[in-house]
């Protein structure tokens, strides 16, 4: 059996609701994972809550809560928009449980024994928000704090810090020597232009007096753990036992790309002479109706029930068709209600009916078999040949828009098909021409939609199945062999009718400010 591909995604932070952030880092990780097992590959698929931290800590205190019921109640929230999404994850990782706290101490002492992490006091620049300590290349080009930052101020505390300026040069060099390491390449150039400058080491440790909820240091009890070198370590800690590591790949934002993923994680797993992930693939950020996404207003979380109006299959099509991995992207409410009414109601789904309707007219509900072939069919298998391979490129390259945009041209296709050859008239002809070429018709179309739905399926997984049901094909368990043109539909039973895309108007107000 292969190596399991081992997927990841940043894990959410405890200290807020589900938005659409996170809801589209877990549908791009779980298509990933979907299309790794339909290529026949094992996976484990990850994700999970960061848990510890002063923002945890405060939001706990402001709701008189201790902060394990804080994030307990958190955890069930962020567990519910996965399954309201679909997500097949193999396991979720919690930052207070026991295998994650015994792996970041055992990280953290190892460390302190090779003489890695030093006890010093600096006066530094300090993040409430982002909880780290800032220096002045952190500053945007007038000078300022990046309004990421929130308020920050200055502040002289005694902590530990990690030698992480040594590693540097490693850094610099495995970044050079492995080019699918950060994906796409041009975060790559952002991160060696961030190495440009001397690191700083990194603080490890937040004081007691200052915070309590964090996992200790193994070597002083006065000291917690800072929350990005705990969050990190869930990666490994998730696997110790389990002999999957090296990571295949990381989704991650790309506000947490340099320096947590591309700097302290690499540099902390070289300096325990752990191999570093794979890959970390970096998607872009979203803004909703051209504004900012913001916990503040609620706009970023409202998204989210267009799941419950639309369904979770349709929310994934949109977030992955809309949405080019590595760059930024615009949730309007008004083109997720076009997209789903055209391409989705329309294109797909209104074809699936014509399909049914004309075999439970024509045929008695069972699918004929292909009696001639013509440049029109011709012209549709060798689309489809040319439609596999850019979706399996695509696929393989983890950009999923640019898969479902090749694959609806062969859909849109197939409709403009179905137009041209006009069987509604062919059933009425008593030409025994016209009648195999309506056979040949609906079995065309059946066969388009089975491979169609087949290779959908990592993406839209619910409908995938339905469709395929309905037109009497198998369920799809792998794309070994299912991706190549065959009679399979013929002689299979179809459903009188099948509506996948009810006819539904989005609320307006869903993403109002």
């Amino acid at each position: 059996m292969p190596r399991p591909f081992y997927i990841t995604t940043a894990i959410d932070y405890a200290n807020g609701a589900p938005h659409l952030g996170h809801a589209y880092e877990k549908v791009l990780a779980d298509i990933i994972a979907r299309y790794q097992r339909f290529q026949g590959r094992p996976v484990h698929f990850l994700t999970g809550l960061d848990e510890h931290g002063q923002k945890v800590q405060q939001t706990a205190l402001k709701r008189q809560l201790a902060p394990q019921d804080l994030v307990d109640d958190i955890a069930i929230v962020f567990q519910e928009m996965l399954k309201n999404l679909n997500i097949s994850n193999d396991d979720y990782i919690r930052t207070t449980e026991p295998r994650h706290q015994e792996v970041v101490q055992d990280f953290l002492q190892k460390l302190y024994d090779q003489g890695l992490i030093y006890k010093g006091q600096k006066t530094d620049w300090y993040s409430t928000r982002q909880e780290q300590f800032l220096t002045d290349k952190d500053r945007d080009e007038n000078g300022d704090w990046p309004e990421i930052f929130g308020e920050v101020t200055q502040t002289t505390e005694e902590n530990y810090y990690f030698k992480l300026s040594q590693f540097q040069p490693w850094l610099i060099e495995h970044i050079q020597s492995h080019p699918d390491f950060i994906n796409p390449r041009f975060r790559q150039k952002q991160v060696l232009e961030f190495l440009k400058e001397p690191m700083n080491d990194l603080c490890i440790s937040r004081p007691k007096s200052r915070l309590t909820w964090g996992i200790e240091l193994p070597f002083d009890r006065n000291f917690v753990t800072y929350v990005w070198f705990d969050a990190l370590t869930n990666y490994y800690s998730a696997v110790a036992k389990k002999g999957l590591w090296p990571a295949d790949m990381h989704v991650i934002g790309k506000d947490i790309l340099s320096p947590p993923h591309a700097v302290y994680w690499p540099c902390m797993l070289k300096a325990l002479n752990i191999e570093p992930p794979k890959q970390l693939l970096v998607h872009g950020w979203w803004t909703i109706n051209a504004q900012k996404a913001s916990k503040s207003t609620g706009n970023a979380s409202e998204t989210l029930s267009l799941v419950q109006s639309h369904g979770a299959d349709a929310f994934r099509f949109y977030l992955c068709r809309d949405m080019v991995v590595g760059q930024d992207a615009d949730f309007s409410i008004k083109t997720f209600g076009e997209r789903y009414k055209s391409e989705l109601s329309n294109n797909l789904g209104n074809l699936v009916n014509r399909l049914l309707n004309m075999v439970g007219r024509s045929y008695a509900g069972v699918i004929p078999a292909p009696n001639t072939e013509d440049d029109l069919e011709k012209a549709l298998k060798d689309l489809w040949v040319i439609t596999e391979r850019k979706v399996i490129a695509a696929f393989d390259e983890c950009q999923i828009s640019h898969a479902i945009e090749s694959l609806w041209v062969f859909i849109s296709a197939m409709n403009a098909y179905i137009d041209t050859r006009a069987p509604w008239k062919l059933a009425k002809s008593t030409e025994a021409s016209d009648r195999a070429k309506l056979e040949s018709c609906l079995a065309y179309v059946a066969e388009g939609l089975r491979l169609a739905a087949t290779i959908l399926s990592p993406v839209m997984p619910e409908t995938c199945e339905k469709l395929l049901h309905n037109i009497g094909a198998d369920p799809v368990k792998a794309f070994a062999g299912q991706l190549t043109w065959s009679n399979a539909c013929v002689g299979r039973k179809v459903s009188e009718r099948c509506i996948l895309f009810p006819p539904i108007e989005p609320k307006a107000e869903a993403t109002k400010e």
